[in-house]
């Protein structure tokens, strides 16, 4: 019995001792990953653009944790080789069950390549529009119009068609201004154009576009399309739509009106 009870011992004394020694290590090696990370970090802010720096990271930061996690299950004496093929085996499982997510994972390595958009575009990418607020390794976060944070998937992102609102120095603002039957086309287009160049944050090269677009029922309708950088857009758009009913009010013009004329023919 003496001899059992010794052998226990020597076990426990050796488990515990290996216990101490991983969480020792766990404990330290999270202290010195987070160290790492937050001065590599800083470096990679000062150098790289910050989504490329968050993006290198956090692929920092989930390697060093892995390397961690490998360095405690040696203290209990398994064999790395081991460990990595049983890492290898899992990796090929969980690669088939999580497909989507690695596509994803993949998608986000070639959207920091080709740089198709960066953090603050303005931008329509999986069907949504907003504001890029992240770029992650999985999913790239907006802001909307409306202000909802939206999370899309890098694969459904780089697989979809990218509108960049912010990519060039200025936009187009798209209105229209309806007029009513007799009333003096060139006079209005004159008034309007006179008008919108006066508008705070509109471009005077290119100058407004302000012609005869269509025909309809009520009379000549005409496009207004002044050029402004996106983040004007909203302000241009709102000024211009106040400028047409005020400036064209001013100078007389008709409510527009829809007319029909209906001929009646006698019987044969």
């Amino acid at each position: 019995m003496n001899e059992y009870l010794d052998k226990a011992l020597d076990v426990g004394i050796d488990v515990g001792k290996m216990i101490v020694g991983a969480l020792l290590l766990w404990i330290i090696g999270r202290m010195v990953i987070r160290m790492v990370t937050r001065i590599v970090n800083g470096m990679l802010k000062e150098r790289l653009d910050s989504t490329v720096a968050r993006y290198l990271g956090s692929a920092l930061d989930i390697l060093l944790n892995i390397l961690l996690f490998i360095a405690v299950l040696s203290v209990f004496g398994v064999e790395t080789t081991t460990f990595a093929g049983l890492l290898a085996a899992g990796g090929v499982a969980i690669g088939m069950a999580w497909s989507g997510l690695l596509g994803n994972f993949a998608a986000g390595v070639f959207l920091l390549v080709l740089r198709p958009f960066k953090v603050g575009d303005f931008v329509t990418i999986g069907g949504q529009t907003g504001t890029v607020t992240d770029i992650g390794m999985f999913v790239t976060s907006i802001d909307t119009l409306d202000n909802v944070r939206v999370f899309i998937g890098n694969g459904q992102v780089l697989g979809g068609v990218i509108q960049n609102f912010s990519a060039n120095p200025y936009r187009r603002v798209d209105l229209f201004a309806q007029l009513n039957h007799g009333d003096d086309a060139n006079q209005a287009m004159e008034i309007l154009r006179e008008a919108i160049a006066k508008i705070p944050n509109v471009e005077s090269k290119p100058a407004p576009d302000v012609f005869i677009l269509e025909f309809n029922l009520a009379g000549p309708k005409l496009c207004v399309r002044p050029y402004t950088n996106n983040d004007h857009y909203w302000q241009v758009y709102f000024d211009t739509n106040a400028a047409i009913r005020t400036e064209l009010g001013k100078a007389g013009f008709k409510i527009p009106e829809e007319h029909l004329v209906i001929s009646q023919r006698p019987a044969a």
